[in-house]
């Protein structure tokens, strides 16, 4: 693996410090790295990258895309196994996607899970919920499509919307049933399951002198599955677990276990673990026997499966973007060991937040070395306050200490705690940075924040750079030919300085320049007027896509969609901010209050309070009335709050960033969004639930209405179509009535929904 391979996974922080926008970027780095070791591995047999740093790599993108589901994109490679389909084997589209499954980590996220589920559906504390729990087999997805009780097809997950056919090779596999078994099961049956290898079989093949050594089990039913000879496959003792369905002609059970006997008696192996769970008690007591064996089992786990048993509460519970709500997978912990502390970097991000690195001495860690480590911010390294108060979550580490390390979900470094009794008698405390290491600029914190940023903005190399990786991202420009590395090398020689310097490339560095892009080390004439053409052909721009590849502070993939659909133009956003600049200032300068009551509200009260106190800023202020218009109309767009508003507003007025804004706009088209096309009675409106629903839970009337090619706002304003009212609806209701807004009760609103 080469430098910057190594220096991006010894960066990774865990998943839950990240903010959406630097998530964003690493899920874009992470997903080139996978993707290059993929081609190069399958593709070139010549791999660069060991196993268990692929695994790390890949593991972790999930984890981004676990937590924030809209920066999943379309050619993920967590959904692959090896290089996407390059014309080796055929691709099939799956009728249904095959998704990914959310992780929980703990027994209050278990609770959580089953609480949510509860709320989503309206089910009272007492009213029974039955799960299915089953160990989470570690290797390698597979649908196999039956009709007419006949294997017609196999295929890999892939992206989860295309996978690889991988026909030939399954019907290799002793536990596929080349016809199913009985009766009764349905003319078209998608089957899914896992393919694996038993630790024993894996033994066996690993000490084979003509086969290859592969680093674990996973790895290997991968391998072995992917092979173009499928005899090469049939050599190899490949095993199969069935657990779930895809598409079905016509439904062959009511619930989840009765489903997989089913599938068992169709001739599938199921796992003889699975059982039926009725509370959380029940489900932790599965998770800590099923942990307790896991070691004497015969595969990989790594976890327990948890799923709603009832197929018609599953179907009412539907998906978010890449995960089901009705199931969840309980990972099992991290292992650990005792390491020294050798030295404490600081990375600068593309917000400008200064995140500590550990660097270790070597340690293997669940069969991988590790030899960085998170330290999250500066209060976790220093355990004390300036004032000598103890800080909640710190450590006071120091370098020479020899600390406790884990992996958080098997993926990524973390310390877990510190032997004082080890620690070396000239151990200082951490001193963390007040300036930028890469600039030299101010490093400050916001009242009631954890980080440090450095306030160089664009003078600040690494903030530069990292934007400009971020702005080549797939879910941004993704120019063909320009990945952040190629990004990267040409802003470290000085041929591009941020975005637009890419759209003015030809005209620099093209035919008849003294200096050439084809005369680079390692460009040629045809590569270099590939890229000249890449870059053409992002001329015209898609709205969000634009947004989006700002890079601005909290503005992720899904909120630019919403802010592009809210407002359809490049120039009606800008204006919106300029006259919303006002209250913005206002809220800014009232944050200081703002965040004293986000720290002393409970949860429950939380929300109203931080309204109160951001409608008595801007009432004190006395903004002019297009001000407060703009602002309303701003953090009325779905899922756009104060704080992200805010962030927008100190983008475009900051001198700097709007300038370079303004010139890259000027090289583009930026495209409006497309109508929300839907044949519904609710296409294109935007509506808005107030009071309390009594037929169906808030959640769930929100997944209807946008399920039906609707917007649901948060707030009422000029631009709402319709305001669903329930029992209790106050002031949203005297809004609508106000502005004229159509107002109807749940009712009402249902009969619409199912024209």
């Amino acid at each position: 693996m080469d430098v910057e391979g190594k220096d991006l996974l010894a960066s990774l922080v865990p998943v839950e410090e990240l903010d959406e926008s630097r998530a964003a970027r690493l899920a874009a780095q992470l997903a080139e790295l996978v993707a290059q070791a993929d081609i190069a591995y399958h593709g070139q047999d010549a791999p660069f990258i060991d196993d268990a740093e692929y695994d790390r790599a890949k593991r972790y993108l999930a984890g981004i895309e676990d937590r924030f589901p809209q920066l999943s994109l379309p050619d993920s490679p967590t959904g692959k196994v090896g290089a996407a389909p390059d014309g080796r084997f055929g691709k099939i589209a799956h009728r249904q996607r095959m998704l990914s499954l959310a992780n929980a980590f703990s027994e209050d996220e278990i609770a959580d899970f089953v609480q949510r589920i509860r709320n989503f559906l309206n089910l009272p504390a007492d009213a029974p919920l039955t799960l299915t729990a089953e160990p989470k087999i570690d290797g390698l997805s597979l649908s196999l499509r039956y009709e007419s009780g006949r294997l017609v097809q196999a295929a890999t997950r892939g992206d989860g919307s295309v996978g690889e056919n991988v026909t030939a090779n399954a019907r290799t596999i002793a536990d596929i049933p080349e016809t199913l078994n009985g009766h009764g099961y349905p003319d078209v049956l998608e089957v899914r399951g896992e393919v694996y290898m038993t630790h024993a079989d894996f033994a066996r093949l690993n000490q084979s002198p003509t086969g290859r050594s592969f680093a674990n089990p996973r790895n290997a039913a991968a391998g072995s599955l992917r092979q173009l000879d499928a005899a090469i496959t049939a050599s190899r003792p490949l095993r199969f677990f069935a657990y779930a369905w895809g598409e079905i002609s016509a439904p062959f059970a009511p619930t989840q276990m009765q489903a997989v006997e089913a599938l068992q008696g169709y001739g599938f192996q199921t796992n003889p673990l699975m059982t039926i769970c009725n509370s959380v008690s029940d489900i932790m007591a599965f998770w800590q026997s099923v942990e307790r064996q896991r070691a004497g089992l015969d595969y990989d786990i790594d976890g327990v499966v948890y799923k709603v048993n009832d197929l018609g509460l599953q179907e009412r519970l539907g998906f978010r973007s890449t995960t089901p709500r009705w199931a969840i997978a309980h990972k099992f912990p991290a292992q650990t060991a005792w390491t020294r502390l050798e030295a404490i970097d600081i990375q600068v991000g593309r917000t400008g937040a200064l995140s500590p690195v550990a660097r270790l001495h070597p340690v293997t860690v669940g069969g991988v070395v590790v030899s960085n480590a998170t330290l999250h911010n500066e209060d976790y390294i220093a355990g004390v306050s300036a004032d000598g108060c103890e800080i909640r979550g710190g450590k006071d580490i120091r370098i020479g200490d020899w600390v406790e390390v884990y992996r958080a979900g098997d993926v990524i470094p973390k310390i877990a705690d510190v032997d004082l009794s080890r620690r070396p008698a000239d151990a200082a405390p951490y001193p963390f940075p007040q300036t930028c290491p890469e600039c030299g600029s101010p490093a400050e914190r916001e009242t009631g924040d954890s980080i440090r940023r450095c306030t160089g903005g664009l003078i600040c190399p690494a903030q530069a750079v990292e934007k400009l990786r971020h702005f080549v991202s797939r879910a941004a420009f993704d120019i063909e030919g320009l990945g952040a590395k190629v990004a990267e090398e040409l802003f470290r020689d000085g041929w591009i300085a941020e975005p637009a310097d890419i759209f003015t490339l030809q005209d620099r560095y093209g035919p008849g320049k003294l200096t050439q892009l084809r005369n680079r080390e390692g460009w040629g004439e045809k590569s270099a007027l590939n890229l000249f053409q890449s870059i053409d052909r992002r001329r015209e721009i898609a709205l969000a896509r634009f947004l989006f590849a700002l890079g601005i502070r909290h503005l992720g993939e899904v909120a630019a969609q919403e802010l592009a659909h809210h407002f359809g133009s490049w120039q009606a956003l800008r204006d919106a901010l300029d006259l919303a600049r006002p209250a913005a200032l206002a809220l800014r300068h009232a944050e200081g209050a703002i965040r004293a009551e986000r720290e002393a509200a409970d949860a429950e009260g939380r929300r109203a309070r931080l309204s109160e106190t951001r409608a008595a800023a801007l009432a004190e202020c006395d903004l002019p009335p297009q001000a407060e218009a703009a602002w309303s109309d701003l953090i009325a767009a779905d899922g756009i709050g104060p704080v992200l508003a805010m962030s927008l507003s100190d983008a475009l007025a900051n001198p700097q960033e709007r300038a370079a804004i303004d010139r890259l706009a000027s090289h583009l088209t930026i495209l409006p969004p497309e109508a929300r096309a839907t044949d519904s009675a609710l296409s294109g409106m935007t509506i808005v639930f107030t009071g309390t629903l009594e037929r169906m839970t808030r959640a769930e009337a929100k997944a209807r209405a946008e399920a039906l090619g609707a917007k649901v706002a948060g707030s009422v304003s000029a631009k709402t179509d319709l305001l669903v009212a329930g029992p209790g609806a106050g002031s949203k209701a005297r809004k609508a009535a106000e502005l004229g807004v159509k107002v109807m009760d749940e009712d009402e609103w249902l009969t619409l929904a199912a024209r």
